[in-house]
């Protein structure tokens, strides 16, 4: 599903944690979708989102690389929104992505573009770069300030998560909200109509 149908959750925009771990869900009526069900999708994800330079390319093992991730940083903030311990391998792979990324990208020289910075080699250091961008914005969340506006939402067959813009907030998006409205004002219907 294109991300222009479904708007992002409130706080997405700021954390790309949160973007990531909404970048696949499902949906009312049985639907999924996910924003990165391939190389080219994973690719302009992280382009859009600026976290990589246009012209790169990943390739089918970065993207499941990104995907892991994705479900690994799911199972952390189910537990933290739920209060439930969350597995000690989600926690390890968040760990490893923060530790496996080159400390600095190194600087490049050549005559056409001059001076640029650049991972030594792209086709893994740059999603490992990405990788660790993601997993440091997930651990400033989970153990910051904002920590405590972490929620899911709260519309049935929603799995998105976002950061409470108010105490009363409930839902993602106006989308869900809407469906619930919708669903409770028909059950009071019918519950005037069979009485």
């Amino acid at each position: 599903m294109s991300e222009t149908l479904l708007a992002a959750a409130p706080g997405a925009d700021e954390h790309p944690c949160l973007a990531l771990v909404n970048s696949a869900s499902d949906l009312p009526g049985g639907k999924d979708y996910d924003e990165l069900a391939s190389p080219e999708a994973a690719t302009a994800w992280l382009m859009a989102r600026d976290l990589i330079a246009s012209g790169s390319v990943l390739q089918e093992h970065c993207r499941g690389r990104l995907a892991a991730l994705r479900g690994d940083l799911r199972d952390l903030f189910t537990a933290h929104t739920t209060g439930d311990v969350p597995t000690t391998a989600a926690v390890h792979a968040v760990n490893c992505a923060l530790t496996r990324a080159p400390g600095a990208l190194l600087l490049q020289f050549d005559q056409a573009a001059r001076f640029t910075r650049s991972a030594s080699h792209p086709v893994t250091q740059v999603v490992e770069h990405v990788m660790a961008v993601i997993a440091d914005d997930a651990a400033s969340l989970l153990s910051g300030d904002q920590a405590s506006a972490l929620a899911s939402c709260e519309a049935g067959g929603c799995r998105r998560f976002f950061l409470r813009t108010h105490a009363r907030r409930q839902w993602c998006s106006t989308r869900c909200g809407d469906r619930v409205r919708a669903a409770r004002a028909y059950t009071r219907k019918r519950a005037t109509h069979s009485a």
